[in-house]
């Protein structure tokens, strides 16, 4: 893809001496932006591959050789065609590694586990059963080699003797996501890591194990390599180096969005979306900020003496992972009711959980926001991502003590937020920022000022 020029071998699906054919899976590999599946271009057979996981394959180079047919050879049949041992070949031109981002359109896989391929016709009607009654395979071997999902799930899955083939996938073009098989492990919720850890945890607390030796201090040093979203987060940061940065900070009441987004839990989740969070309040309330200061929405270009005021507002939600700091992006929010962003935010953690986010998920920011205060924390210091001129960090969500007003004693319990705010001073003065903190700040306490400036 466009600013790609390397990416890290995850793993191998083939061997030397394997037959693989169009669209066959060869190898998974990961990006700074995604981790992508890269497919097999022709029907052959695999000579020799050209890395080892974990090294770093380049754009343009070499990842195996694939013996095919010559063109000219007569057709023979299966079990001849593997006594011949493909006698007669050409080598390909190798198999090299191109437009990564575009493998994932190449990929043609269904949309749910193997053995439910047959349960719905192809008019996408549900209830529709094909003339064969759908019956569990029960003594074939475990079809997972189709099923499109992560390595990580397929690992769940082989730990725990689940065929993912008959595992109906609920993510985004039928994925099988981690939650899908950890409610086949324990439909009451309870997830465990493995089936004979279920039961333990259910019967016995958390105890902290004691120290029955002293650690040996390690001899050497350990020297691990930046991969995957780390790689693209050192590049941001590196850049980041040259944003002379203001940073603004103040605290917001939530008492009032705390109880209208209580209020329609029960409504979102009967509309699909099972965890309604403050995040959706939050990036509304920016978009709708962000359209009376465009400023923050904007990009430099210093070397034209430029500000480029974008037109749709793609807010970028900071994302902590297993593999690293992902930034998602929910695009055109401004056209975005709270209940759409809600929906596109669940699809986007999902993908990202399972490190599947696309080139596109995490492309073309013009504002960002770091939910940190998930995590722990009231204050920090949130930095510019490039080309962007401003960013937004919530603290942790706390019940404090404030006066009632200005000309009262009496004190009261309110849950209070911190916010930072991080800008870029060539773009953004301190005056244009206070304003704009001010007009998001009244729309986060005063939820219902937001139903006047919607459109």
């Amino acid at each position: 893809g466009e600013g790609i020029s390397e990416v890290e071998l995850l793993q191998w699906f083939v061997e030397p001496g394997e037959t693989v054919a169009q669209f066959d899976r060869i190898c998974e590999v990961q990006s700074d932006k995604a981790a992508v599946e890269i497919t097999s271009r022709f029907d052959g057979v695999v000579e020799s591959l050209c890395g080892q996981v974990g090294d770093m394959m380049f754009v343009g180079k070499p990842l195996l050789y694939i013996a095919t047919k010559n063109d000219a050879g007569t057709a023979v049949t299966a079990a001849e065609q593997q006594d011949r041992q493909y006698e007669e070949v050409d080598r390909q031109p190798t198999a090299t590694l191109n437009n990564v981002d575009d493998e994932q359109d190449r990929l043609r896989i269904p949309s749910v586990g193997a053995n439910y391929s047959s349960y719905y016709d192809r008019s996408g009607n549900e209830n529709a059963m094909h003339e064969t009654e759908f019956q569990p395979r029960v003594e074939q071997a475990p079809s997972t080699s189709n099923v499109l999902t992560s390595p990580a799930v397929r690992k769940l899955g082989k730990e725990n003797n689940i065929d993912l083939g008959t595992v109906l996938g609920t993510g985004p073009g039928g994925r099988v996501l981690k939650a899908d098989v950890l409610k086949i492990i324990n439909p009451n919720g309870a997830f465990a890591s493995s089936p004979s850890s279920s039961s333990t945890l259910a019967q016995e607390p958390m105890m902290p194990s004691p120290i029955t030796s002293t650690p040996s201090p390690k001899d050497e040093d350990t020297v691990i390599p930046i991969r995957g979203y780390n790689r693209l987060m050192v590049k941001s940061m590196t850049s980041s180096l040259q944003i002379p940065h203001m940073g603004y900070g103040d605290e917001i009441n939530v008492d009032a969005l705390t109880e209208v987004r209580n209020m329609l839990r029960p409504l979102a989740q009967t509309m699909g979306v099972t965890k309604l969070t403050y995040m959706p309040f939050f990036i509304k309330a920016a978009s709708l900020a962000l359209v009376k200061y465009p400023a923050l929405n904007s990009s430099i270009d210093v070397e034209e003496m430029t500000l480029t005021f974008r037109a749709g507002h793609n807010i970028g939600v900071a994302v902590d992972t297993e593999r690293g700091l992902a930034v998602p992006v929910v695009k055109g929010c401004e056209g975005m009711s709270v209940l759409e962003i809600a929906m596109e935010l669940g699809r986007l953690y999902s993908l990202a959980a399972e490190g599947n986010l696309s080139g596109d998920d995490i492309s073309q920011h013009s504002f960002t926001l770091s939910n940190i205060g998930a995590i722990g924390g009231t204050y920090m210091s949130p930095v510019v991502l490039p080309p962007q001129v401003a960013i937004g960090a919530m603290g942790k969500i706390q019940r404090l003590p404030r006066f009632v007003d200005d000309d009262s004693d009496q004190v009261e319990a309110v849950r209070i937020m911190r916010m930072s705010w991080g800008a870029d001073h060539r773009a953004v003065d301190g005056a244009t920022m206070a304003r704009f903190s001010n007009l998001w700040k009244s729309y986060c306490e005063h939820p219902s000022l937001m139903m006047f400036a919607m459109r």
